[in-house]
């Protein structure tokens, strides 16, 4: 989705009179004695017009004449600090990890009280250490995850026969969006692991209640709002996302709760299913320190809807990427298709315990991934404290965010940046786990994805599974070349047009 500034434009003119009391009122500043460098802005406003519709291309031009850290302002809200070089990644996350742990959040995100029980969004502290320990202990450690091989399988077989569906009864020659039927399988997917049901069915055009509310949610998430930029606004709410996201996110809790009664049911009955991550949250206790005993019923529904929120949307964006660069490259999907057929064979299905046998395609994906991170910027953090920051005076409460689109294409590290060759990655150690700073698209240090290594795994059995199982033609009159890139900013840089493809049995 669109970064609207435009809108925002038109609604700062109209309380342009709210601004000057606003102005008029407010105490000078202490300001800091060295700020990082950036463009002057404009009064009130800032620099909230110089970015256009794809700010992480445009604070990454900047960095030629201003350096490898930024200084924006948007509006009245929290000064802006921008990191866009590996080297300055690497000096935030190894030397300065504590002082910027926290999160910046937005206005949409307050409702429910959402941020108290959100791994990715609670505030630093002995709260959120618990909530990570159980992400680490008990759902994304390798045995857990090796445990459910089977529901991923299901859930990708599933995928594979609607996508086979959906192209016989396409018209001769047109295509399917097949980032739509990854998505279902990465929902389904989430929803056996978490809740041991099936939540999204592509056969009806009313997904249920629960689907519709989260993506409800995630498209409320990725729209820019004026409240962030103006926080003195917060309380009009202009454009609904507010109350939107309150609706949205309250019917999804409601189900939640509803998914919970039953749950707690079953294990009085002695018919607890057990094995799934809800499971993991009724019976995880804290530490009898510093952690509560057991997570409250509403930290647990806000956990639930985080894994949803965190694991469809990067998962399927990612796919679809990669699969779009390997049309636009057929002699990088030849050489893929040729490796997975070595490997895997004909006769049977691809496995995820293939994946470590197959260096080309993890190359693939590690390259899809630096010019195309899920999250251009990562989550915003924000400055515990004053801090001395490479020489800049950064004060409390700065908003951070980290241009990992802008690091993937950072001459200064990747020879011939622009061009799409996974051959880079060949025996080379590079990877996307926090330790290379280069290559960071799920983050780094203490707050990186806690779900890098379920996302890590099924995005390689989704790819591999579409390239094994398929042969990818591309609609009538649309040639490589001419495949549309354009991204649309919202919860994660999505293609703007969705990717449409025939897919053949192979």
């Amino acid at each position: 989705m669109e970064w609207e500034w435009s809108y925002l434009f038109f609604s700062s003119i109209i309380l342009l009179p709210a601004f000057i009391l606003f102005f008029s009122k407010k105490k000078t500043s202490k300001c800091s004695n060295k700020l990082p460098p950036g463009p002057p802005g404009l009064p009130i406003f800032g620099n909230m017009f110089e970015l256009g519709t794809e700010p992480y291309k445009k604070m990454a031009s900047l960095k030629q004449k201003y350096g490898p850290v930024l200084w924006l302002k948007l509006g009245t809200s929290s000064n802006i600090m921008v990191v866009q070089t590996a080297q300055a990644a690497a000096e935030l996350f190894k030397n300065h990890d504590i002082s910027f742990a926290n999160r910046a959040i937005g206005d949409a995100n307050l409702p429910h009280n959402y941020p108290q029980g959100s791994p990715a969004l609670a505030p630093y502290g002995p709260f959120w250490r618990f909530l990570r320990r159980i992400c680490t202990v008990d759902m994304f450690v390798h045995k857990k995850i090796t445990e459910t091989v089977p529901v991923r399988r299901k859930c990708v077989d599933n995928m594979l026969k609607w996508i086979e569906k959906a192209a016989n009864s396409a018209e001769k020659g047109g295509g399917i969006e097949v980032t739509r039927y990854v998505f279902l399988a990465s929902f389904n997917m989430l929803g056996n692991l978490i809740l041991s049901k099936d939540l999204a069915d592509p056969e009806s055009e009313e997904a249920s209640e629960f689907f519709n509310a989260m993506k409800g949610i995630m498209e409320w998430s990725g729209i820019p709002n004026v409240s962030d930029i103006f926080p003195f606004l917060r309380k009009f709410d202009l454009q609904n996302l507010r109350k939107k996201m309150t609706r949205d996110m309250g019917k999804a809790m409601e189900i939640v709760s509803i998914f919970l009664k039953e749950r707690k049911e079953e294990r009085k009955k002695g018919e607890d299913k057990g094995k799934d991550f809800l499971g993991v949250l009724l019976e995880f206790e804290g530490n009898g320190k510093d952690e509560p005993d057991k997570l409250s019923e509403h930290q647990m529904k806000v956990f639930i809807l985080e894994m949803f929120l965190a694991g469809s949307e990067t998962t399927s964006s990612s796919v679809e990427w990669a699969l779009t660069e390997l049309l636009r490259h057929p002699e990088a999907m030849d050489k893929v298709k040729r490796e997975i057929s070595e490997v895997v064979g004909p006769n049977r299905k691809f496995e995820e315990s293939d994946i470590d046998n197959l260096p080309y395609m993890q190359a693939v994906i590690k390259e899809s991934l630096r010019l195309h991170p899920p999250l251009p910027f990562l989550i915003p953090r924000e400055t515990v404290q004053d801090t001395k920051f490479m020489g800049y005076d950064i004060p409390k409460d700065t908003r951070v965010l980290v241009n990992t689109w802008a690091i993937g294409r950072d001459p200064e590290c990747w020879e011939d940046p622009m061009s799409f060759k996974p051959e880079r990655f060949l025996g080379s150690k590079l990877d996307v786990k926090g330790q290379h700073y280069e290559l960071i698209p799920f983050g780094a240090g203490r707050r990186i994805c806690v779900g890098l290594p379920l996302g890590h795994r099924m995005m390689h059995f989704a790819l591999g599974s579409l390239l094994h199982e398929f042969e990818w033609e591309l609609p009538d009159c649309v040639s490589p070349k001419s495949i549309n890139m354009d991204e649309s900013m919202g919860t994660t840089a999505r293609k703007a047009l969705s990717l449409k493809v025939i897919p053949k049995r192979a």
